[in-house]
């Protein structure tokens, strides 16, 4: 049975390479930024070709009443089949036609071609003509890959840094201590009794005075005429930052409003509620914050000892100096790699130039928008304020779309160029360091990784990082120092506390 199935499948295959006769007459014609739109005509003796081959093949197989398997004439083969099998004689031809010019015309075409098979129609005589539009990868050359400038930044791990970083270790190994003199500071913590006011509308206000006469009357209000007028929160712990919360309303410049007040002390402010804001209860009010003080605390560090030593896995101060410093070097060189990478990308954007396939441009948006929708509604904004932010996300959704697309295609032909392929093994390999460092088993994260679509993603960016590679090696690298921007510091702040998580993360291995 196997044997005859190959046999059977050889034989179609045969069938199928075989070239028609007549050829095809196929002209190819611009339709757009790298979109092509192609008209077929297939001519009659192709036609008349298949419907033989495929009455050929049904002969042989159709059972007809009267008549013995492969002895039925063709006269009633086209009486009981012919509208089932002029179809798939039209699909036939359809496909191998435009296959066959694709081909020819050597069209790299994105995706499928785009045919509306139920217009087209087998004609009882003359030739089939149909035609197609396809999106094509676009056609551009590439700037010269060698000697690219790139600036690098030297690597500086001084003293400051790293006494920072263990100044930040201790205050994640403290504990909050009462403040004997009772007076707020910045980054204290307060432990309060609150009073939130929410600002009634006139028609709440109305249905408030409504329901009170009720109750006076000792009848039942009606359900949703009775409105909270306020909150009252009891011993509520609250953060003096500058971007803070009391109970659930933001509250800024929250350290202005509470340093040097002292235990006892009541202050009061009102704060507009954004009209994004997640909690609907809130969203859009002005709101009176009031804030009686109970407890005044201070983080205070711990102090390096044998304790807070061993949290770390080190034996002295040194050594954890020496474990932190080993720490900021590695966040400093994926730092520095990851500029270097993007000065990369950003000179092969500036020096190359070409149109985007609409379609999949838009296709791409798309995508982008529904994420960034999503992510929206996550946060807690309803679906007309975040209907009120879609022009805006469109319009940056294009942009990013149009960025990633084209980079794609640049880093796809970089790749061709240099002739750079990722094997099965490297992909094994970079998913096994992943699982490692999440703690799962590698074979499980690309059975996951295969089920949600993102292997063939994760597979093209370590193809581009092996290209990015490759062009570094030959790249022009002029070494710099640091540069102090504005930017700098916050930068540098939040790598520095990643440095410290990392570190903390060392007692954990």
């Amino acid at each position: 049975m196997e044997e005859e199935t190959k046999d059977s499948n050889a034989s179609t295959s045969q069938e199928q390479e075989t070239p028609r006769t007549a050829k095809n007459t196929v002209t190819v014609e611009d339709a757009g930024p790298c979109k092509k739109k192609v008209s077929i005509e297939v001519p009659e003796e192709s036609i008349k070709e298949a419907i033989d081959e495929q009455y050929k093949e049904l002969g042989r197989e159709a059972v007809l009443p009267g008549f013995r398997k492969g002895r039925a004439p063709r006269r009633l083969l086209e009486k009981r089949f012919g509208k089932e099998t002029n179809e798939q004689i039209k699909l036939k031809l359809l496909a191998e036609a435009s296959e066959a010019a694709i081909k020819d015309k050597e069209l790299d075409i994105l995706g499928d071609p785009d045919i509306d098979f139920e217009k087209i129609e087998l004609p009882a005589t003359g030739p089939m003509k149909f035609e197609f539009e396809a999106e094509v990868r676009p056609e551009f050359e590439l700037p010269n890959l060698e000697k690219i400038p790139v600036k690098r930044e030297k690597l500086t791990v001084t003293d400051e840094q790293i006494d920072r970083e263990v100044d930040q270790l201790r205050r994640y190994a403290g504990v909050w201590a009462p403040r004997e003199e009772g007076t707020v500071e910045a980054d204290d913590q307060i432990i309060a009794d609150v009073l939130l006011k929410p600002e009634l509308t006139e028609e709440e206000k109305a249905k408030q005075a409504e329901a009170a006469e009720k109750a006076g009357r000792g009848e039942e209000p009606e359900e949703g005429q009775v409105l909270e007028a306020e909150t009252k929160l009891d011993n509520a712990e609250i953060f003096i930052r500058s971007q803070g919360f009391v109970g659930a309303i933001p509250v800024e410049k929250l350290d202005e409003w509470l340093v040097g007040a002292k235990v006892g002390d009541t202050r009061t402010t009102t704060v507009e509620v954004p009209k994004t804001y997640f909690r609907e209860e809130y969203r859009g009010r002005k709101v009176e914050v009031e804030v009686t003080i109970k407890e005044v605390k201070y983080l205070k560090p711990a102090e390096i000892n044998e304790q807070f030593l061993s949290r770390y896995g080190v034996e002295s101060e040194a050594d954890l100096r020496e474990l932190i410093q080993d720490n900021l070097q590695q966040r400093q060189e994926a730092r520095v790699r990851e500029d270097m990478s993007e000065q990369i990308y950003q000179h092969l954007l500036r020096n190359t130039d070409f149109d985007l396939p609409l379609d999949i441009v838009a296709r791409q948006a798309g995508t982008i928008l529904q994420r960034q929708y999503i992510n929206l509604l996550q946060r807690g904004l309803s679906r007309q304020q975040v209907e009120e932010q879609m022009e805006q996300l469109r319009a940056g959704s294009e942009e990013q779309a149009k960025e990633q697309l084209k980079t794609f295609f640049i880093m796809d032909k970089v790749a061709d160029k240099l002739e750079i392929e990722v094997t099965e093994e490297e992909i094994n390999g970079h998913i096994a360091q992943i699982a490692i460092q999440r703690g799962q088993r590698p074979e499980k994260m690309k059975e996951q990784m295969e089920r949600d679509g993102s292997l063939a993603q994760f597979r093209m960016d370590v193809r581009q990082n092996k290209c990015i590679n490759k062009l570094l090696e030959t790249a022009d690298i002029t070494e710099q120092e640091a540069q102090a921007t504005e930017a700098k510091p916050k930068k540098a702040k939040k790598t520095a506390k990643k440095s410290a998580e990392d570190t903390a993360e060392k007692k954990d291995q």
